[in-house]
């Protein structure tokens, strides 16, 4: 008797899972559909200096098709900065209207299909945001047709800056000469700025040099009886300095030099502020530059190179001023097709010996030896 309780116990109790079981099968054929969002619930946009415009997609999904369209209409709500800061402890601040829009805020899924068009949320004037910052934008769903998953509901863009430099040169016991010397852009210049990002090492020895031709138009430093650390240009008519043209080591520097032909006026920047009285040189010529006798790192000989990591080196067929020089972001990019830039070497190549003239204008560098390349983040 007792083995036949236990019998029919066993019984029942596999027939009351076997009810559980297909009860659980029915829920899962029946369970009410719901529609989510199928991307990223945070999208980081880096604001790299060039990138003026960037776009996020947000995508819109179902669990199993639907005989009806589903319309899920997403709206930004800046109510949700908060609640964003408090989930991952920023603070960030809402994307300015005018930087932002959403020219399609609704995703149809269409009957039997279980994905929806892509919402596309636009950004723009990006560099008028301040790097130093952080940018979120709140895009939410404020009206669905059928039942939305309230965990995906809201899509966070955040803006925020990023490193514009990643890549630097080296060009200790090193140096590059022009290979394109057919060009245009650099012959006739009546209006001259230089500019480079160095961080230089040391001063060891009597002359290093910046850029230009021996013998004819050189941006070097020191010489006999001027500081190894003192900027002087040489010309075939003479040279100038000035005390104040010295250049620290062991730190990023912006320096930049201009030169007019018209009364050989010179000025020297260092981060965009002047250094010095103007100098005038007694050369009175257009600076023709498009030889390859035009070097970065070398004048008369290959010791004379630049102890330094080096970057966004550039020729202006114009002179700067220094609010063009102290601009937003100047010393770390500038865009290659600027008005009068002529040569733009970024030294952002990260291997190799060949350094790219970004203006387009095939002024192409050659390194003698290969470049050490160094990992950066500037600004930091």
């Amino acid at each position: 008797m007792k083995r036949i309780i236990n019998n029919l116990c066993s019984s029942l109790l596999v027939a009351t899972g076997l009810l559980a079981v297909c009860s659980s099968c029915e829920d899962k054929e029946n369970f009410d559909n719901k529609a989510f969002v199928n991307s990223s619930k945070v999208g980081t946009i880096l604001m790299k200096g060039t990138n003026n415009e960037e776009s996020g997609i947000i995508k819109t999904a179902i669990a199993k098709p639907e005989a009806m369209n589903v319309e899920v209409t997403y709206k930004a709500d800046a109510s949700l900065v908060d609640q964003y800061n408090q989930i991952y402890d920023e603070k960030a601040i809402m994307v300015p209207n005018e930087n932002f829009e959403i020219p399609l805020n609704v995703s149809v899924i269409e009957a039997g299909a279980m994905q929806g068009n892509d919402v596309e949320v636009l950004f723009k004037d990006l560099s008028a945001l301040n790097r130093d910052l952080v940018y979120v934008l709140p895009v939410t769903v404020v009206n669905s047709n059928i039942d939305f998953l309230n965990s995906t509901r809201t899509t966070y863009f955040v803006i925020k800056g990023a490193a514009l430099i990643n890549t630097v040169g080296n060009i200790t016991t090193n140096y590059l000469n022009l290979q394109s010397a057919g060009t245009s852009t650099l012959k006739g210049i009546n209006q001259l700025t230089i500019e480079a990002l160095v961080n230089i090492s040391k001063f060891d020895k009597l002359i290093s040099t910046v850029m230009g031709i021996e013998g004819n138009f050189l941006f070097r430093i020191g010489d006999a009886g001027v500081p190894d650390n003192q900027l002087q240009l040489a010309t075939s008519n003479g040279n100038i300095t000035d005390a104040a043209w010295q250049i620290p080591t062991n730190e990023w520097v912006h320096i930049a030099a201009t030169y007019n032909s018209a009364d050989g006026a010179v000025d020297f920047y260092i981060n965009g502020i002047k250094k010095g009285d103007t100098q005038y040189t007694k050369y009175r010529s257009a600076v023709n530059w498009a030889s390859t006798g035009f070097n970065v790192g070398k004048s008369y000989d290959n010791n004379r190179w630049l102890e330094a990591d080096i970057c966004e080196v550039r020729v202006w067929n114009r002179i700067l001023t220094a609010d063009d020089i102290k601009a937003k972001d100047h010393f770390y990019i500038v865009q290659p097709d600027s008005e009068g830039l002529v040569a733009y070497w970024k030294f952002d190549e990260g291997a190799g010996k060949v350094i790219t003239d970004h203006t387009g204008n095939e002024n192409t560098l050659v390194a003698n030896g290969d470049i050490t390349w160094n990992s950066v983040s500037l600004p930091k």
